[in-house]
């Protein structure tokens, strides 16, 4: 009766281990990691005391290489985002966004092997 069990925990302490090594290797990883932010918010002068940039909350990236699209990415509340991808360059811009007033990339990036590119652009509103 012992026996019976010790198949069940061995393969529980086995996914257990896989898990925990899964995590692990996607907190460190290739990619690219920042914020981005638009500005300027309104027209004008900048004024003293009012940010003439805010985050750009909730908005889909595409990344391309030269073979075309390789991967896509949405910003979180904070403008914040993070993306795995392997090393090489890369050209980022929001999806859809091709033509009209404002520019919201392209902006070009390389990663590097083993490690997280951090980087902070900010797209261009238009609004003059």
């Amino acid at each position: 009766m012992r026996f019976r069990k010790f198949p069940i925990i061995w393969g529980l302490l086995v996914m257990s281990a896989c898990f925990s090594s899964g995590q692990t290797q996607s907190g460190s990883g290739t990619g690219i990691e920042g914020v981005i932010t638009f500005g300027p918010t309104q027209a004008g002068p900048i004024r003293p005391g009012i940010p003439s940039s805010k985050p750009l909350a909730n908005a889909t990236f595409v990344v391309e290489n030269e073979k075309g699209a390789v991967a896509s990415f949405t910003t979180d509340d904070q403008g914040r985002f993070r993306t795995s991808l392997p090393p090489g360059h890369y050209t980022v811009s929001m999806n859809g966004k091709k033509h009209g007033i404002g520019h919201y990339g392209p902006f070009d990036v390389d990663v590097v092997p083993g490690q997280m590119t951090k980087v902070q652009w900010e797209c261009d509103t238009g609004i003059r």
